[in-house]
């Protein structure tokens, strides 16, 4: 009876969403091309929140290296990209990565993948918000922050803030009233945030280069003495917000200077770095689920999401290259960084620009972060992943009302209590999972047999189809142990197969944990700076034997021939590449954020 029930359990949680049979006159008409593709990534992937976070990166995390940490986080972004691609192939409809895990890995996965998206959609709200608070205090002269800091002073942990930012609790609530008050997503504010953004960027990169000054990558400590003896009364003004603000990095530093130069903080600081920067890469699931709706999706998919990145790229780095060569790295401001920089430079009119350009492509943003947070909400409660009340729609404006104030009240509550510094870890360290994810789901989906996606196909033929493995000595137990092992490395079949097919999936978990194992290591490893005589060399070496004699099994066996408009190349190295990078990213998130990402997924 419990065996009964557990199995009954296990088939719920591994069913799958079968796509509805659609009339051709609703099939949506392919017209995207890659340029079109590539506005739209920018778009979605050109985060704002870039003004905030590169000061505080440079600063506390990897200095001038931090162009390293945004060239890392992008190459392997392609990686994740190239995996997203595929996904979308597997479902010819225009949808969400959930939609996409539903369809093709099961409920449990695309519930997993599903809430950890709301996270980043509410927690990424906060963020802005956040940031938009700061740079508001900024440039009326700090009264907001020491006010608050005065009156709701919060004595709490260190994941939390030093005192309860009900400005930016009052940006969200503002947002969702207007948006509860029928006001629509605007595509003309979209577009005025984008130019907004890319004209700010360009502004100050092209500062950066004209006021800048090499010698800022080449600090030594003599040069630290000499600029903080200068700077002292410049800065003692803001000296307690950037305390405030240095708190959420010291303990993830080398030291509270580092060693100078170029790479103060070394290789693990960029490797820091490179874990936060993913945040700023989060956007080709975008691209990735219109394969339905563009011309040539074998080309400008993959094209356009290696585009958006590399454009994105330059705009991050950019920024942080003039940032760092306008100011050296310890005396940048956390919380205002390019502004006060170009004050640093002397050049006060460009302050006001930068400031208040900066504000309106925050609230901009914001305006269309806060409209687009219910949509997945709706859409899990929908499939019944959610409480079925979420998906209540108010008659007048058409608005998922429960979805919206759910979502915006979480999002409100991370904005009043979180520093903006750990919501970005918290959005990083989702993306990272979600990552991980789809390139498991890569992974498996190329050895299973043919599934049926579709409501109308006939199960029973797959069901009844023979396996072509099965040998009449499988009655005998050496016989089938013999025959086992030898499937390992030398599969009979040239298609996949049932057990094919769940040797992969053993086989991808057990790399998984594996990874997870080397991954746990690296990082004590790195603590001692690789050194060889080290305990965890051999430890490490015969992990990483393990996880190349798995990868050759999966390799060996057979892969779907299902004709697809795009693969991930180098099957399975590629996606196995991809999830150790991740997970290894992951361990560089502090534990104060893992706290609040566990708690998330246990209420899940």
């Amino acid at each position: 009876m419990l065996l009964q029930f557990v199995h009954q359990f296990g088939q719920k949680l591994t069913r799958k969403q079968l796509l509805e049979p659609i009339d051709e006159s609703e099939r949506p008409v392919a017209h995207l091309n890659t340029l079109n593709l590539v506005n739209v990534g920018v778009g979605r992937m050109l985060i704002v929140g870039i003004y905030i976070l590169a000061g505080a990166l440079a600063k506390f995390i990897a200095g001038p290296a931090t162009i390293i940490s945004f060239l890392v986080a992008a190459m392997f972004s392609i990686l994740s990209g190239l995996c997203y691609t595929e996904s979308g192939a597997w479902v010819p409809r225009s949808g969400s990565t959930y939609f996409y895990s539903y369809v093709t890995m099961g409920q449990v996965y695309a519930f997993i993948i599903g809430w950890n998206s709301i996270l980043l959609l509410f927690t990424g709200t906060a963020a802005l918000a956040r940031a938009s608070s700061y740079i508001f205090d900024s440039l009326i002269g700090n009264h907001i922050s020491q006010a608050l800091q005065e009156t709701f002073s919060l004595q709490l942990p260190y994941s939390l803030a030093t005192y309860a930012d009900f400005f930016a609790l009052g940006l969200v609530l503002l947002m969702t009233g207007l948006r509860l008050l029928g006001a629509r997503e605007s595509i003309l504010v979209t577009k005025i945030s984008i130019g907004i953004n890319i004209l700010v960027l360009i502004f100050i990169t092209i500062t950066g280069f004209i006021k800048g000054d090499l010698h800022n990558w080449k600090l030594t400590e003599q040069d630290y003495k000499l600029n903080t003896s200068g700077s002292r009364d410049i800065y003692d003004g803001r000296t307690r917000l950037t305390h405030f603000l240095s708190l959420s990095f010291s303990h993830r530093s080398l030291g509270p200077l580092g060693s100078g130069g170029f790479a103060p903080f070394g290789f693990e600081g960029i490797l820091q770095g490179t874990a936060t920067c993913f945040y700023y890469f989060f956007g080709v699931d975008v691209l990735a689920t219109k394969g339905a709706e563009a011309i040539n999706p074998h080309r400008s998919i993959p094209w356009s999401i290696l585009i958006t990145i590399f454009i994105c790229f330059l705009a991050y780095s950019g920024v942080s290259v003039a940032l760092t060569l306008m100011v050296p790295y310890y005396l940048i401001q956390p919380h205002n960084p390019f502004p006060q920089a170009i004050l640093h430079s002397l050049w006060l009119p460009a302050t006001y620009i930068t400031t208040i350009g900066t504000l309106c492509a925050l609230i901009f943003r914001l305006h269309t972060a806060v409209f687009k947070m219910p949509t997945l909400i709706y859409t899990m409660a929908e499939d019944g992943l959610l409480f079925r009340v979420l998906t209540r729609i108010h008659v007048c404006t058409g608005i998922h009302v429960l979805a919206m104030m759910s979502a915006a009240n979480l999002a409100g509550i991370m904005a009043l209590l979180f520093r903006f510094t750990d919501l970005v870890d918290l959005v990083s360290v989702g993306t990272l999972l979600i990552y991980s994810l789809v390139a498991f789901s890569i992974l498996v989906l190329r050895y299973q047999p043919d599934q049926n996606l579709r409501k109308n196909e006939n199960t029973e033929e797959e069901i009844e189809m023979p396996v072509p493995d099965e040998h009449p000595l499988d009655s005998e137990p050496e016989a089938r142990n013999s025959n086992i092992l030898k499937s390992l490395w030398f599969p009979i079949s040239t298609i996949p197969t049932r057990k094919s097919g769940q040797i992969v999936y053993g086989c991808a978990s057990l790399l998984v944990l594996l990874m997870i194992i080397l991954s746990l290591i690296l990082v004590q490893w790195s603590s001692q700076g690789f050194s060889g005589d080290s305990k965890y060399t051999p430890v490490a070496v015969l992990l990483l034997l393990l996880i190349i004699g798995v990868m050759v099994i999966i390799w060996r066996q057979p892969q779907n021939p299902i004709p697809l408009y795009f693969k991930v190349p180098a099957l399975p190295l590629l996606p196995l590449v991809s999830i150790f990078v991740n997970i290894y990213l992951m361990m560089q998130i502090t534990s104060g954020t893992w706290a609040i990402f566990g708690i998330w997924n246990v209420v899940g």
